[in-house]
Formats: C-alpha cells, structure tokens, sequence
C-alpha cells in the first residue's frame, strides 16, 4: 500500500511516500481502508520532532480518518467488514489502510460524507471536552474563541452557540473573521494588535466568562486581562510556537481558573469517554447544530502542499486529504 512516511525529524517537505507492508489488525483493533484524512496542527509539529509524542521511525502522520472496515481483530464486536466509520489513529493515517483501536472509531452520522467524517473527530471532541467538561460553560456566558477559523475554533464556535453561550471570535484576517461569523460568532475581532482586549471588557461589562485558547504565547498573556472574576482560560494548545507562563499572584487577584484541556490523554485513562461524547455529537451534527467546514481538499500525492497551507495559516476550518 502506499503511505507517506517519515524518516527523520525534518519539515514536512523531507516526507516521503512510499510502498510499504499493509498492517493487520491485532485483537480489540480493526483495519480501515481509508477514503479521507484530516490534518491538524500538532501533525506538523510531530513531523518535526516538536511534540510530545515521538513515535519510533518511520512512521506516517495523521491522527484522524474515515473510510471502510476492511477487516477486524479478534474481539471485535462493534465493527465488521463494510462498516463506513470515522477514527482517530492518532498515528500513521496518512495511508491507503490504518488500523485502530475499536474504541477509537465511530460510526457515521446519517448522510455524512467520508471528507466531513474524517474533519470531525479530534476538534469536536477536544472542543466538547473544553467547553462541557473543563470550562462547565453555561448558558449566557460570554465565550472568546481565539484563532477562530481553526478546526478547534471553528467547533468550539459551534458548540458554544450550540449551548447558548455568546460567543466572541477572534482572528487574524477579515476573511478569517467572516468564517468565524458563518460558525455562529456573535462578534468577531481582529487580535493583530491588542485593541482587542479592551474591546472584549467593554463588550461583556468586565470580562469574559470563558476564553478557549488553542494559540498561548501573547495571546494567553492579553487573555488574562480581559477574563472576568471567576472566568476560566482554557489552554489548548500554543499555535504560536510560545508556551507562556502566569504569575500566580494574578490568578489569585483576578478570581480566576487556568485550565488545561488534554483530550487525549482524558481518553486514555476513560476509554468510554470519546464513544459517548461522539454520541451526543452525532445527535447535534442531525440536529444541525455541528458542521465540520472542509475549507480545503488534496488527494494523497498532494500531502506536502496540505502542510505548506496548513503552516502558512491558509486553510479555513479543516484541510483534508482524500484517500483512493
């Protein structure tokens, strides 16, 4: 089978798409034939040997697909050969065929395509996860959505006004800023400078109640200016390239929480979790309350140019590559 592999930590131009072995499915997994797969942020930085989780080489990226059951492990007893599933890997997507854990895969809403399928997975539930179980975000509660024409802004947009919270987005173009607005943004505002951070206090009479942060670096530090007394900054991830840092001097005089959001390891230690969030997601994806936006498509051979759009912050919503 065809899958891009990586050799050696390098940007994305140094991978390479070759012939290798088709992997079999061992007990409590099964075997996808890939028809999509969806890029994130991290994807990058695990090319380059910048993220937490360093797999042995070669290996492939991509974390999240959708495709066709090809076959099943022993003990396999929600899938069988056929079944359309969506599916997060974490590791090695970027192929003709996957294997990956039973509980790490899903099935398909009513009518939903394999593009879509392989753009919902990682954002909606990282996003679910922030604003439901770290955040306990309540109706009527002002929400800012930092970078909100990514995939985690674009859902976290989405399901915000999907629980009534109000949402500010913000971004770094009026392109971006438009999408924001498509998802459900209330307000959006542009975060090039920091005019932003008086703009959010005089919109909220004080500050924000939650702030979804998935980019750190200045942004968590102007964050921490505009939250309100008892307002949570959730940290998602640092898009930036800067990990910032708090003194916890402020913490204490602001009232406030600074909250981590792991979704993976979460699902990790509560193997349960993603299938009964993917549940409740699959209810509002056929209510239409969630959208995943497939704002660019490549096909496999392509890969490179998907990374170089995805680096370059050119990509509104998800970058999917379509398999076969």
């Amino acid at each position: 089978m065809k899958a891009w592999q990586v050799h050696a930590w390098g940007d994305p131009d140094t991978l390479r798409l070759e012939e290798v072995a088709e992997p079999r499915p061992a007990a409590g997994e099964i075997l996808i034939r890939n028809r999509a797969a969806s890029l994130n942020f991290f994807d990058i930085l695990q090319v380059q040997g910048k993220y937490q989780v360093k797999p042995p080489f070669p290996f492939a990226p991509g974390a999240e697909v959708a495709g066709v059951v090809e076959a099943v492990g022993e003990g396999v007893t929600r899938f069988a050969p056929g079944d359309p599933v969506m599916a997060t890997p974490m590791l090695n997507g970027m192929a003709e065929l996957v294997v990956a854990r039973e509980e790490a895969a899903f099935p398909l809403p009513r009518g939903m395509g394999f593009a879509e399928a392989a753009a919902m997975p990682i954002v909606y539930q990282t996003s679910f996860f922030a604003l439901r179980d770290r955040a306990r975000i309540e109706p009527g509660e002002w929400l800012v959505v930092h970078a909100g024409a990514s995939g985690v802004g674009m859902a976290a947009i989405q399901l915000g006004r999907a629980w009534g919270a109000r949402v500010i987005a913000t971004a770094s173009s009026g392109e971006k800023l438009a999408f924001a607005r498509a998802q459900g943004a209330e307000i959006t505002l542009p975060y090039n400078d920091a005019v932003w951070v008086d703009e959010v206090r005089q919109i909220t009479g004080g500050g924000a109640n939650v702030i979804y942060d998935p980019v750190g670096g200045d942004i968590f530090d102007l964050s921490t200016r505009c939250i309100a007394p008892f307002g949570r900054i959730l940290v998602v991830g640092f898009a930036s390239g800067r990990i910032p840092s708090i003194a916890c001097n402020r913490i204490l005089l602001k009232n406030m929480s600074v909250v981590g959001v792991l979704w993976g390891n979460h699902v990790l230690a509560h193997p349960d979790y993603a299938a009964q969030t993917h549940a409740e997601l699959s209810r509002m994806w056929e209510a239409g309350q969630v959208r995943p936006v497939v704002g660019r498509t490549h096909r496999l051979e392509e890969l490179v140019e998907a990374f170089r759009e995805m680096a370059g912050r050119r990509v509104l919503g998800k970058v999917v590559v379509e398999i076969g």
